[in-house]
């Protein structure tokens, strides 16, 4: 066994050597070359990596109703039950926002229950340095979606759901 770990390693001795002396019989052109190639192809791929990854999204929830909210999803990532959290892909050209509707102690005792809701919503427009998909739930079951680069939202100080056409509308109007 140990006889044929040293045939592997002069083997790789004489390997780098004969490289070696390859590398120095070329000319200070052809390094130089050889080198711009390397090092463009590295920049190239990682350029082409950033550009064809689709970044993470974090989702934002924002409750603008009289009930709480328990708990969201959108298209089955998990959203909480308030705040944020982090990270998931979120894609398509509609997104599927399921959400369960709580009930405060009176409302409990007026005989409000717990409610289970779902829509899908057209994906708002995404810029490169979005990360952030706020989930905005307004007052009659209405759910808006909005992107941003950072914790600003469009919708943050609207009492009632801005009019956006459904998914279903949009299709139709673009055919």
């Amino acid at each position: 066994m140990q006889k044929q770990v040293r045939i592997d390693k002069e083997f790789v001795v004489t390997s780098i050597q004969s490289l070696r002396n390859r590398w120095k019989s070329l000319s200070g052109l052809q390094k130089t070359l050889i080198n711009v190639f390397v090092v463009g192809g590295l920049i190239a791929a990682y350029f082409i990596w950033q550009y064809s990854r689709t970044p993470g999204a974090m989702l934002y929830g924002h409750n603008h109703t009289d009930r709480p909210i328990f708990s969201y999803f959108v298209n089955d990532n998990w959203g909480g039950n308030g705040g944020m959290t982090c990270c998931w892909r979120i894609e398509g050209k509609t997104l599927k926002v399921d959400w369960i509707k709580s009930t405060t102690r009176t409302q409990y005792e007026q005989g409000t229950r717990e409610e289970t809701l779902s829509v899908e919503i057209s994906n708002p427009p995404r810029q490169r340095s979005d990360r952030y998909l706020h989930v905005h739930f307004f007052p009659g079951d209405q759910v808006r979606l909005a992107w941003s680069a950072n914790l600003d939202t469009p919708y943050e100080n609207l009492k009632e759901a801005p009019a956006v056409p459904d998914a279903k509308d949009q299709e139709a109007q673009s055919q």
